[in-house]
């Protein structure tokens, strides 16, 4: 996607210097990466203590475990209300259904947007398997469009959409490489282009950049898990990561499979009001049976879970496995607001340990990243994405090989499969 319009100054015909072109991009670039971080920031930290009232102030003051079996299914009931009652009365309606976004679309009209980030924050906040990147994309695209046409009205709008869909998954996984990676994606060198593809990058890694730094400084936010490290991996760690990697994609692709079929079984409630109370003690029931690491959306809780390699069962891997993975497809069908990759992360990496319990022989990162590549691959079919994500959990050198192999062979699984998205009339994306 082009981003350089000609000079005014430049005689016809003749294409401007690269550096004139990238230079006064780079303000508009900053600005939007600190502000699309501080979105982020902002949401997450109003969830973060809402979420503490929730689950530790009001049990604590009813004398009641924070998080029993009955607690969670009060909580999970009382945020499909609240967050059906943002759908049903606030203007705008919360935005789309997440069902039919991923981390791409058309800017949102800006009065969408309170009620999108106050109905992600309650979901956050109440223990919904959903993440926060879709909406908080979906917001900053939105703002930044809206202010970047009246500031600079001549600007191609694709710009500041790059720009605020770049700096915002910066944000997220608190590193610029994750941006350039998904943007990539969608940059192909089309005849007429000029430049090459790190020009087209330059501002995209700047806000991207701008908005990491911005997460970083802010927070302690990181994706290492810090497992074990693999110092002389072999042939038989390769095939354990190709093996778990292409079973972690069927596994994704069952959901993917169920996903329109539970989405329109809410959908026949019609009325926000009956599908997102139903889906919040559907999913208090999920998290009274799988336990509170399968509540909310996954970040703090894949940290807990692999700080403890080796004293799980895999019974209790399986169960946590299974209930993340139908917690994710109902959250998503019954109309929360959120992102389905940080939950489907988590599915990942119970996965993977779920894998190394069963052969204690496969190191704990091999076997973790590639449950989480496998099931990334599945339900985004964001190669870049999967690939960079499964890596950063166990950040290590030796590992990378083994990864670019294993998504090969899980590519070939899940491509041309149905994703979890669906499109607007409730059928699967291919």
């Amino acid at each position: 996607m082009a981003t350089d319009t000609p000079s005014p100054a430049s005689p016809p015909g003749v294409p401007e210097s690269p550096l004139r072109v990238l230079l006064p991009q780079i303000l508009p670039a900053l600005v939007i990466g600190v502000a699309a971080s501080l979105l982020y920031i902002g949401i997450s930290e109003l969830s973060d203590q809402l979420k503490d009232v929730v689950w530790g102030t009001l049990p604590d003051a009813l004398g009641i475990g924070d998080y029993s079996s009955l607690w969670m299914i009060v909580v999970l009931t009382v945020t499909g209300v609240t967050v059906g009652l943002v759908v049903w009365k606030v203007p705008g309606h919360a935005g789309p259904d997440s069902a039919s976004t991923g981390l791409e679309g058309p800017p949102l009209a800006p009065a969408i947007v309170p009620g999108l980030l106050v109905a992600s924050a309650l979901a956050l906040a109440g223990g919904v398997s959903l993440g926060p990147e879709n909406p908080i994309i979906a917001a900053n695209v939105a703002l930044a469009y809206w202010l970047g046409r009246k500031v600079a009205p001549t600007a191609p709008g694709a710009l500041w959409v790059m720009l605020a869909t770049s700096a915002t998954i910066g944000a997220l996984f608190g590193t610029p490489v994750a941006s350039a990676l998904v943007v990539s994606e969608a940059l192909t060198h089309r005849p007429g282009d000029r430049g090459s593809l790190w020009d087209r990058l330059f501002a995209p890694l700047i806000a991207a950049g701008a908005g990491a730094m911005t997460t970083l400084l802010l927070t302690d936010f990181t994706f290492n898990l810090s497992l074990p490290q693999v110092t002389d991996p072999g042939w038989d760690d390769l095939l354990a990561a190709m093996v778990v990697a292409t079973a972690a994609a069927l596994f994704g692709l069952l959901s993917c499979y169920a996903f329109p079929y539970i989405h329109g079984a809410f959908r026949w409630l019609r009325h926000p009001m009956l599908m997102l109370p139903v889906g919040g003690l559907v999913l208090g029931l999920l998290g009274a049976l799988g336990g509170p690491l399968t509540l909310f959306k996954g970040v703090e809780q894949i940290k807990e879970l692999a700080s403890n390699i080796g004293g799980w069962s895999s019974g209790d891997l399986a169960k946590m496995t299974v209930i993340k993975l139908v917690a994710l497809v109902i959250a998503a069908s019954c109309g929360f607001r959120g992102g389905r990759i940080f939950p489907a992360v988590f599915v990942g990496v119970a996965f993977g340990m779920f894998a190394q319990a069963l052969v204690p022989e496969i190191p704990p990162a091999v076997a973790v990243s590639a449950g989480v590549l496998g099931v990334l691959l599945a339900t985004t079919r964001q190669g870049w994405l999967s690939l960079f994500t499964a890596a950063v959990l166990a950040p290590q050198p030796a590992l990378l090989p083994m990864l670019c192999v294993a998504s090969l062979f899980a590519w070939l699984i899940v491509t041309g499969r149905p994703l979890l998205e669906l499109d607007e009339s409730g059928a699967s994306r291919h």
